[in-house]
């Protein structure tokens, strides 16, 4: 055993040796390995952050996951008692503990603008729904539990009908007209960006608010039924959908039709992100290779100028094992250098602010730290390749004969 690792500690010693004695020859060694590795890491790395985008692009629309959606309706056409549904809702809510929950409403209101009236898209939601769909603002803030009790309800906005009224600064306090059967002076305290085909001006109102301005059974004769969301864990969603439409349906009585399901992303058992993980393999197995094929042409370039020395240390004694050995090894520590450089300069790359801001292209809040598995991946292919690169030219130190090598 002693042996055995005195042989280990004396390769290592020797091709550490080595490497310092052929700085040239490992310094283009390193430079092509490090960028390697960096390379595979980097793509690793912004394929985390490419696929954070792509989440919470879909947390937007569909809720982050377990998101459960949850309709009510009559058989026989008429609307569900708001006071009785609310009651219910409320009731369901404290016996699963869930904390986000939110009513969803789309409707319309009449706004009044410096060149008319026109009617706006509203959407009535719940504090907690900016939080289980991401809404991200480009100025002021999401509803707060104060704003319920506003004399002059929040509003939220969005870029275009704030815009249309001239861009005014928050910190004043602007406010909007509601038209209806009382008119209503609403305070925007937020704006929230547009994507590129929404065209008209839109806005969010508390759930609340929304029913003091429109009585709900108004909104029901308009055929404007809320629905109702709630964020789970995974673990427990599918179990919960059944108890919720059970519950819903014992405790509103007979003639009630009640549908819940998952909504969000994460619904599928299809992984959503399998276009893009092959992408990102592909690109870093392709840099892997390019970075690879190097090593080995200089490694073996290089193993010819040291065909003499290899041939006194046969003649010395040095087993076939150990000259073996001891060229693996070389090339395998100077990877590992040149891997660890990579990885940093990985690191430094895809945590920079510039190259995050530009992936996500604005869209992610919650950046990813860097990916552990792109560093020991990294460090991997180092290692890889370091074996791969000294593979061949130890196969050949091997083969030479004293004789001859001594004779070049």
């Amino acid at each position: 055993m002693n042996r055995l690792l005195s042989n280990v500690v004396g390769s290592f010693v020797e091709a550490w040796q080595e490497l310092r004695i052929h700085k040239t020859r490992v310094m283009l060694s390193l430079i092509g390995v490090a960028v390697a590795v960096c390379a595979i890491t980097t793509v690793v790395g912004l394929g985390a952050v490419a696929q954070q985008s792509i989440v919470e692009q879909n947390e937007r629309y569909g809720g982050r996951a377990a998101t459960l959606s949850l309709y009510v309706s009559k058989n026989d056409g008429s609307a569900v008692d708001d006071t009785v549904m609310q009651d219910v809702w409320t009731t369901e809510l404290e016996r699963y503990g869930v904390e986000y929950a939110s009513r969803v409403l789309y409707s319309s209101q009449t706004v009044q603008f410096t060149d008319g009236a026109v009617p706006v898209q509203v959407i009535g939601v719940d504090q907690p729904y900016g939080t289980m769909h991401r809404v991200t603002l480009s100025q002021g803030t999401w509803f707060t539990a104060d704003d319920v009790d506003r004399l002059a309800p929040a509003v939220l906005v969005n870029q275009i009908f704030y815009d249309r009224i001239g861009q005014p600064d928050l910190a004043t306090h602007p406010t909007t007209t509601l038209l209806g059967a009382t008119p209503t002076t609403a305070v925007i305290t937020g704006v929230y960006p547009v994507s590129t085909w929404d065209t008209e001006p839109a806005m969010y109102l508390l759930m609340d608010s929304l029913s003091a301005l429109v009585p709900a059974d108004q909104l029901a004769a308009g055929g404007n039924v809320p629905n109702y969301e709630l964020w789970v864990p995974p673990a427990i969603s599918e179990e919960l959908i059944p108890a919720l439409q059970r519950d819903l349906e014992g405790a509103l009585g007979e003639g009630t039709m009640v549908s819940v399901n998952r909504q969000d992303y994460a619904a599928s058992n299809e992984d959503p992100f399998a276009s893009i993980k092959l992408l990102v393999a592909g690109v870093a197995g392709l840099v892997l290779l390019l970075g690879a094929l190097g090593l080995v042409n200089i490694a073996l370039v290089t193993l010819k100028q040291r065909i003499r020395e290899i041939g006194v240390r046969r003649s010395f004694g040095a087993t076939a094992g150990r000259v073996f050995f001891s060229v693996m090894m070389e090339s395998i520590v100077a990877t590992v250098v040149a891997g660890v450089v990579g990885v940093i300069g990985a690191v430094l790359i895809v945590t920079n602010p510039m190259v995050q801001d530009f992936i996500g292209q604005g869209m992610v809040t919650d950046f990813p730290p860097f990916p552990v598995e792109a560093a020991l991946l990294g460090l991997a292919c180092a290692v890889g390749v370091g074996a791969l690169a000294g593979l061949l030219p130890a196969l050949v130190a091997v083969r030479v004969k004293v004789i001859d090598a001594i004779r070049y």
